[in-house]
């Protein structure tokens, strides 16, 4: 019998032992020693030589206890900042209640000083303009890694400063320079956000909890993919980054009109992707990569915090925010298959005092396609306003909007005899064919406007208000249809068709956060409504035609229709009205004891007419989903965790006998370890066991209706390590083992594997850049994506073979300059992305190439 199919306690007995394993391995200390080399980059300075260095930085443990000491610093909290003027200059403090600060690094830029402090937080965030004359602004921002980072640019050169220590905090005596005082070797690329530009490594996320909490003291596996990691791999789109993420398995082409993917073997659509946090629900666009500062993965159901949802997981989209350093860039990019694309992204104060801030991402691309007749056009506008209202309350307003043309047909199937399967006589399908006409096309244009409102009633407490408004519309002009293959396997059988497709999609959330205390627990409340609202018509058949039959092998295109289908298959709409209530607590009970309980009770009211028969359907329902996590911390940077928590999905539909079906629903047992590594690298080991209920299955005693008894399961294993392994390394591994089968069902057999769900998984990204001397800047990457074999559909009649898709890196950046060369399949696998039954087929994309320019001023 096999391991999985044993109760559920010895299998989390199982995962414990795992999990503690492990643990241990990689507590081990060799990996947190640092070369004498790495100080000694680390110790350069623009102005200063002097300047003390933490010695946590650059004291590499050698022994257990050592390393442990080391990790156990406490932190030092920086309570305020004051900027004062003096006789020569200015005169900056870090205010600190307890605890000495230490300077780390010192580097300067263009015309600012940049002033790194380790192991240590930031109480609020500071920012004045032009505090005395030649000096631009002084910022003070908090890093990733328990650092601040403080900023002071100057108006003609980088300025001067002399650190030093009093009874108040650290003193930073700054006096304006000149432009001799900045040697071009020594300066070291910063971008305007507050974080480094190669940042692989970020150690919080919203995703989660909905709350600003580190990774560590999440109990579910969340994984981040970085800006630097999709700038370094020039992905454009959401497929593109997914492929970075651990048992994430993208299921859509470079030509297709939308993104899917399948994360813990389940089907992933819009319903589970997120935008800022908030839901969005368009079902079928492609976005534009341009303006995302980071892609999070929560793996696992998370109708807790976000509503409907499937039980697989949900990605979440953090778009890039104004900046109060004015930062421009222009990009251009050519490649294979007439590849053409241009970008922009502008950012800075819009007023003196620095209150008002904008953001204004610009991309437009044009290219073909290795497919025959396929080709796009898209064009992508999104801009930022924030104002500060006053010390504690800003403002945020949103928008973008986008438009794609794809030519001839937007997602592109073939059979599977003849590509996964030998054709007749062993013939293959050429990997450019199409079955479809070189005419029709079909437009998306979307728009999205929204505005986010936080506020700081205190220390503690705080509220923020999101509200988005997206607007869809969907338009496939005279598109070929196809409809199988005969029994000789090579004439395929084809329609035309034309459609409309409107979704407006609304979202209203208000979140208040606190932070009490009640005897020695400590406490983040979270507390929650939101209101969403899915407006959805769709009219599906318009001009249909039926198509002379195509021979696959030799196919003469452009033929005369043989006969006119009246029939209009879909004319109806879709409303969908949904409220939500939840509640979190983080409870920490100890230092490195944590508990997360949450609870969320939804209502929800679907009303479906049919404009065809002139009927109307309604019907409505509940649903509560719990999440129970702990966290347990035997040292800091290690942190074992255990999670219980559900999802739930509306069905649609009705029994024989009239009744509502209950919402389909997702359980999962989950336990890991987090492993921060240093605070440059972080491992994760996660094993859940997943369960997928109230699935629809058809009524044995009536084929025309269904009844809720099917069921699915997933359970696996996920291991991965991201961030930075020396000065200029980065990587993103990982690895996932996914057992996803049909538990219960009328239609197939128990056990039958599901489709697109490869038991085997593993991704590798890696790049690194030389930091020093003449070639200093230059940089290489390196991918790896293998996905295992897959059952080609749900009777699991034939299976799909696995492939090593390898792609490749070559960059250069230096000051304001970056240029890249990027290379996907670089050895040509022909491969296919997604299969699900003998005539749904989707290729991978073949061997491309693409060359980036990109000049910041």
């Amino acid at each position: 019998m096999r391991v999985w199919q044993r109760s559920t306690s010895v299998r989390l007995t199982w995962m414990v032992v795992l999990a503690s394993s492990f643990a241990g391995i990689v507590a081990l200390p060799t990996w947190a020693q640092e070369s004498e080399s790495v100080g000694e980059s680390e110790r350069r300075s623009v102005g200063e030589s002097n300047l003390p260095i933490h010695p946590s930085t650059h004291s590499p443990a050698t022994t257990v206890t050592d390393w442990i000491a080391q990790l156990e610093t406490s932190l030092v909290q920086i309570t305020g900042v004051q900027v004062e003027e003096t006789a020569t200059g200015l005169q900056i403090v870090l205010e600190t209640v307890d605890g000495d600060l230490a300077v780390s690094e010192t580097q300067s830029i263009g015309n600012a000083l940049i002033v790194d402090i380790a192991n240590a937080t930031l109480a609020e965030e500071f920012s004045q303009a032009e505090p005395i004359e030649g000096i631009a602004l002084v910022n003070v921002t908090a890093l990733p890694g328990d650092r601040v980072r403080v900023a002071i640019t100057g108006t003609d050169a980088p300025p001067i400063a002399e650190v030093t220590s009093d009874a108040q905090g650290l003193v930073l005596a700054v006096t304006t320079g000149g432009a001799e005082t900045v040697a071009e070797d020594d300066a070291i690329q910063i971008v305007a956000t507050g974080e480094q530009a190669d940042d692989y490594y970020v150690p919080d996320a919203s995703v989660g909890t909905r709350t600003d909490t580190p990774l560590r003291d999440i109990p579910q596996a969340i994984q981040v993919i970085p800006e630097a990691a999709l700038r370094d791999q020039q992905a454009t789109r959401l497929g593109d980054a997914l492929r970075n993420a651990t048992g994430v398995n993208s299921t859509r082409g470079s030509g297709d009109r939308a993104d899917s993917f399948v994360i813990r073997g389940f089907e992933i659509f819009s319903g589970n992707v997120l935008s800022n946090g908030l839901p969005d629900r368009t079902l079928t666009e492609t976005r534009d990569l341009y303006n995302f500062e980071r892609v999070e993965v929560l793996r696992g159901p998370a109708s807790v915090l976000y509503g409907l949802g499937n039980p697989g997981g949900t990605v979440n989209i953090v778009t890039r925010q104004p900046l109060a350093i004015p930062f421009y860039e222009v990009e251009g990019t050519i490649g294979s298959n007439e590849l053409y694309r241009g970008a922009v992204d502008l950012s800075g104060p819009l007023d003196e005092s620095g209150a008002l801030l904008y953001r204004l991402n610009v991309a437009y691309q044009d290219t073909d396609s290795y497919i025959d007749f396929i080709g796009s056009r898209s064009f992508f506008i999104a801009p930022v306003v924030r104002l500060a209202i006053g010390d504690n309350t800003t403002l945020t307003l949103e928008g973008e909007h986008s438009r794609r043309t794809i030519d001839s047909r937007s997602v592109v199937v073939l059979p599977a005899v003849g590509t996964v399967l030998p054709g007749p006589d062993g013939r293959r399908i050429p990997r450019s064919r199409t079955v479809y006409e070189p005419d029709g096309n079909t437009e998306i244009e979307t728009t999205r406007i929204g505005y986010r409102l936080e506020h700081q009633f205190s220390e503690n407490w705080s509220l923020r208000n999101d509200f988005r408004v997206a607007f869809e519309r969907n338009r496939d002009n005279d598109q070929s249809f196809f409809l199988g293959l005969d029994a000789d396997g090579r004439t395929a059988n084809r329609s035309t068709y034309s459609s409309d497709s409107d979704s407006n999609i609304y979202n209203l959330t208000t979140d208040v956060v606190g932070r009490f205390s009640t005897g020695s627990l400590e406490h983040q409340l979270l507390f929650g409504v939101n209101l969403s609202r899915l407006d959805n018509f769709n009219n599906f058949g318009i001009d249909l035609a039926e198509l002379a039959p195509l021979d696959i092998y030799d196919p003469v295109y452009r033929q005369p229709p043989i006969g006119r289908i009246d029939t209009v298959y879909e004319d109806g709409s879709r409303l969908t009205d949904s409220l939500g209530i939840y509640l979190q607590d983080q409870i920490a009970i100890a230092d490195n004891l944590k508990l997360l309980l949450g609870g969320r009770f939804d209502l929800f009211e679907q009303t479906n007419r049919d404009f065809l028969s002139d009927t109307r359907e309604s019907q409505s329902g509940d649903a509560f989903t719990p999440r129970v996590g702990i966290v347990y911390q035997p040292i800091p940077p290690i942190s074992l965790y255990a999670s219980y928590s559900r999802s739930f999905n509306p069905t649609e539909g009705r029994a024989a006998d009239g009744g509502v079906f209950e919402p389909e629903r997702g359980t999962q047992y989950e336990i890991g370890v987090k492993a921060e590594v240093n605070d440059r690298l972080a491992a994760t080991l996660a094993l859940y066991d997943l369960t997928r209920s109230n699935l629809l299955t058809v009524d044995p005693d009536d084929s025309r209706f269904s009844i809720q008894t099917g069921e699915q399961r997933s359970q696996g294993v996920e291991v991965d390590l991201s961030g930075e392994i020396l000065p200029g390394w980065n990587i993103i591994v990982g690895y996932a083992y996914t057992d996803a089968r049909i538990t219960d069902d009328n239609t197939f057999e128990t056990g039958n594997r599901l489709t697109n769900a490869p038991e085997h998984n593993i991704n590798l990204w890696t790049t690194y850049e030389i930091q020093s001397g003449d070639l200093r800047g230059l940089g290489f990457g390196l991918g790896l994506f293998y996905i295992g074999d897959r059952a080609g559909d749900l009777d699991n009649s034939f299976d799909v073979p696995g492939y090593l898709r390898a792609d490749a890196a070559l960059f250069y950046r230096r000051d304001r300059l970056r240029v890249a060369l990027n290379v996907k399949n670089l050895f040509d696998e022909n491969y296919f992305v997604s299969v699900s039954g003998r005539d749904f087929v989707l290729r991978g994309d073949p061997f491309t190439v693409s060359g980036t320019v990109a000049w910041e001023f």
